[in-house]
C-alpha cells in the first residue's frame, strides 16, 4: 500500500496587504478524508491552489511524501487529481477527445478499458462521443472528476466538488470517495455541510487569521 503524506509548515499567504491565512500547520495522510472549511472568500481555494502547486506561499513550506520520500515539484502533477470550478475543459472536443488530450499531455498510456470504466461510473458513457459544448454544467463537473481520477493519483483535492451536481451526482461522488478512494489521501475544500460530513478531520480557515 502506498503511503502519501502532505505536510503544511507555517503556511502563510498574503495578497498585497490582505492576509488570507497565517501559520497553518497540518499533516494529511492517506486513508483519510480531510476538509478545508470556511465561508466564501475565506481562502479555501487559495490553500487548495497552494497545495497542488498552482500558486506559491508567501512564507512557509508545503511538502509531499510518498512512502517517506519527498515528491519533487516537477513530478507533483503525476500524484495529484484536482477538481475545481476554475479548471477549463475544451468545448470544441468530444468528451472522449478531452480525455485523450489530457492523457497525451501527461505522457500516459491510453487505456480504453479504463476510460470506459470512468465514463460508466459517472454515467457519461453514452455521451462520450458528444461535443462538450452540448454538456450541462453538471455533466462538465462529472467530466472534471474523470480527469482527476483516470491517472490513479495518490492525492485527490476536490474544491467545491458537488457544485452544479444534482442529488444523484452528489451521491455518486460521495460513494466513490468512500469506496474507491478509501486508500488515498482526499482533501475537500467546501462550505457545504454534506461535503464536510464525509470528512474525518476538518481544518477551518478562519482559525488561521491574524489576531487583531
Amino acid at each position: 500500500m502506498t503511503n502519501y503524506k502532505l505536510n503544511l509548515e507555517k503556511v502563510t499567504k498574503i495578497f498585497g496587504r490582505r492576509l488570507i491565512f497565517k501559520d497553518i500547520d497540518c499533516e494529511f495522510t492517506s486513508g483519510s478524508v480531510f476538509g478545508l472549511a470556511g465561508r466564501n472568500g475565506s481562502g479555501k481555494s487559495t490553500l487548495a491552489k497552494i497545495i497542488v502547486g498552482i500558486i506559491s506561499t508567501t512564507s512557509g513550506k508545503v511538502n509531499h511524501f510518498i512512502n517517506g520520500i519527498v515528491v519533487p515539484n516537477e513530478n507533483l502533477y503525476e500524484q495529484i487529481g484536482f477538481v475545481s470550478p476554475y479548471l477549463v475543459l475544451y468545448d470544441e472536443f468530444t468528451a472522449y477527445e478531452n480525455i485523450i488530450h489530457f492523457l497525451k499531455i501527461r505522457g500516459l498510456t491510453i487505456n480504453n478499458d479504463t476510460i470506459d470504466y470512468w465514463f460508466n461510473e459517472f454515467e457519461l458513457f453514452d455521451r462520450r462521443n458528444d461535443l462538450l459544448k452540448g454538456f450541462s454544467s453538471g455533466m462538465k463537473q462529472r467530466m472534471k472528476f474523470i480527469f482527476s481520477l483516470i491517472h490513479q493519483p495518490q492525492l485527490l483535492l476536490f474544491d467545491e466538488p458537488t457544485s452544479n451536481l444534482d442529488n444523484n451526482g452528489k451521491d455518486k461522488v460521495y460513494e466513490i470517495i468512500k469506496t474507491k478512494l478509501s486508500d488515498r489521501l482526499v482533501i475537500i475544500a467546501s462550505n457545504e455541510d454534506n461535503d464536510l460530513a464525509i470528512c474525518n478531520k476538518i481544518l477551518t480557515i478562519e482559525n488561521y487569521k491574524e489576531i487583531k
